[in-house]
């Protein structure tokens, strides 16, 4: 009787072992990352709206992502623009990807640099490629044109008006 008991343990213990072998399995796997260039904008030229001259009516001067100027209320165009451009920026990253664009949402503020307190307000920032559809890195390269609205007041100060803070241009990878 010790002897199959024994027998039954013995028995027991291999099967034990075994069923414990059959519910485990292991398999290996790789891993692997691909790195690309980091995206990143380099302003080249500033926005400026050039010259304008303003009246007893409020109005707007808009220049366009193209350097298109454009004029509604009081404010005239000058047969001398002074130097107009939209801001530019070059946007670098890894070629073939797609990036998304944020402009300023909130007026950015140009004061007169000779009368303390004069000041205009820059809007409706617009670019190519634009907010909707955002720029795809041909050869790791796109340029991007920034242009935007200007607010001019009723007899707007003469003078020469500045943004006394740079406005941002935001890329990111889509």
């Amino acid at each position: 009787m010790k002897k199959v008991l024994s027998l039954v343990v013995i028995v027991s213990a291999i099967f034990a072992g075994k069923a414990g072998a059959q519910t485990t399995a292991t398999a290996t796997a790789d891993a692997h990352a691909t790195v690309i260039t980091p995206i990143t904008i380099t302003k080249t030229m500033d926005l400026n709206f050039g010259i304008l001259a303003p009246s007893a009516v409020p109005g707007t001067l808009t220049v366009s992502p193209a350097g298109m100027r454009s004029v509604t209320g009081g404010v005239s165009l000058l047969s001398t623009t002074g130097t107009v451009s939209p801001a530019l920026f070059a946007v670098q990253g890894e070629d073939g990807f797609s990036y998304a664009i944020t402009l300023p949402l909130i007026p950015v503020v140009l004061n007169n640099s000779t009368h303390i307190g004069s000041f205009m307000l820059a809007s409706n920032f617009t670019s190519n490629p634009t907010v909707v559809t955002g720029g795809l890195l041909t050869g790791g390269n796109q340029a991007l044109n920034v242009g935007a609205r200007l607010n001019v007041g009723a007899n707007q100060t003469p003078g020469v008006y500045n943004s006394l803070l740079p406005f941002p241009v935001t890329v990111n990878y889509n």
